[in-house]
């Protein structure tokens, strides 16, 4: 394994006149450049030499370069056809990294990894990260480990404690343990966002905390949950599941959750037993 620092600096800016490109805003193209952050990032996905490495979003090469060198074979996913030429000259040095052109949500994660217990990095738009995850998690290989590139404020929400939880930190916590790894400041990137960035790095769980079977109950109630957050959970669980208040508040009070209460303070603890509870009165109307 070759160290970090034999990995030469990478001028985006550079590469992306060189090949006639520019950034495309609506695919939210900020390219990491740092060699400090790229390097912290490869290490907070703690690779061994015998992984296998699924990268989505390698944009010019910078850090599937610090990937390449950790891993056995590296699997880049790239949705950008215009920035293929330039990311394959610059792997060129690479031999181990394979270049997929494709978008992530629509491929079947079996037919690019051909095993279980890989790794995921990606640096991705914050509101593609659960449907990203729920994808990697629902498909028939997953990974044991995810980092992720998001804004810092978005990463600081999927990690939240019970009490100010989201609809997007309960649908990422209920596959695996977030944590952030490192902050990344804008000026790491070319070009440099409005925001700063996190490595969020999550951990993900041999079986997810909710049991598979009730996965898809378990999203319907958060959505309900979530879907009026300003009224309470009585309220916004009677029109997201089109039942009537009543019973709404039967429920609640089923699972010992007072119905006056909103949906960010629950505890996902409280949404299993929400979940159990539903699942076991639709079987009963069933």
């Amino acid at each position: 394994m070759k160290p970090f620092n034999t990995i030469p600096p990478l001028d985006a800016a550079a590469v992306l006149k060189r090949f006639h490109l520019r950034a495309d805003k609506s695919l939210g193209q900020n390219f990491l450049q740092d060699h400090a952050a790229l390097e912290t990032i490869a290490r907070a996905a703690d690779i061994h030499k015998e992984d296998v490495v699924l990268e989505i979003g390698p944009g010019l090469g910078s850090l599937t370069r610090f990937l390449s060198v950790s891993a056995r074979e590296v699997i880049a996913v790239e949705l950008d056809e215009d920035i293929l030429p330039a990311l394959k000259a610059v792997l060129t040095p690479y031999p181990n990294v394979r270049v997929v052109h494709g978008d992530i949500l629509e491929l079947r994660i079996s037919t690019i990894v051909n095993q279980s217990d890989y790794l995921v990095v990606a640096n991705i738009p914050y509101y593609i990260t659960s449907a990203v995850i729920r994808h990697l998690l629902e498909s028939e290989v997953k990974p044991r480990r995810a980092v992720l590139t998001v804004q810092k404020e978005v990463a600081e929400r999927i990690c939240a404690q019970a009490g100010d939880l989201s609809l997007l930190a309960l649908s990422v916590q209920v596959y695996g343990k977030p944590s952030i790894a490192a902050r990344i400041p804008a000026s790491a990137f070319h070009p440099a966002p409005k925001v700063d960035s996190a490595a969020l790095r999550v951990d993900v769980y041999d079986e997810p905390l909710i049991p598979r079977k009730s996965l898809k109950m378990f999203f319907r109630l958060i959505k309900a949950g979530f879907s009026q957050k300003r009224k309470t959970l009585r309220n916004s669980l009677s029109a997201g599941l089109h039942i009537k208040p009543q019973e709404a508040e039967r429920l609640l009070t089923s699972a010992d959750v007072d119905f006056m209460r909103r949906a960010e303070t629950l505890s996902m603890d409280e949404w299993k037993r929400l979940v159990e509870l539903w699942d076991a009165s639709q079987a009963v109307e069933i």
